[in-house]
């Protein structure tokens, strides 16, 4: 299980894509079903413009967890900002019963599923 944000075979920073593979690697190794939220636009052959995805705000991750409870990860780097968009979808989440919160590391989004970490 990794905690740290930095690559220990070349020592430099892990991309906010390489801390999301890595919890989803991990909680898939834990049982818990996990989701990625992908955003995406396009153009169709007539020149029209689609947006596809959730809502602006919207977490990275979606974990489904034992007993059918949700948990909403957004994945950060060290120095990654959180919009303020997100910090109210994170809230709202919460206010909903679900779990929700910022991840920087594999530890984060396990403490976000409320997986204890041991060492």
């Amino acid at each position: 299980m990794q905690g740290r944000n930095s690559n220990s075979k070349t020592g430099r920073n892990l991309t906010e894509h390489e801390i999301q593979d890595a919890i989803r690697l991990e909680l898939s190794r834990r049982g818990i079903i996990t989701f990625r939220e992908n955003v995406g636009t396009f153009q169709t052959e007539d020149g029209r413009v689609i947006k596809a995805g959730p809502p602006p705000g919207t977490s990275d991750l979606l974990a489904i967890l034992p007993g059918g409870f949700a948990a909403w990860i957004e994945v950060k780097t060290p120095t990654g900002r959180v919009r303020p968009v997100q910090e109210n979808f994170i809230r709202r989440m919460r206010e909903k019963g679900c779990r929700a919160g910022i991840a920087r590391t594999v530890a984060d989004a396990l403490a976000i599923c409320g997986i204890e970490v041991t060492a």
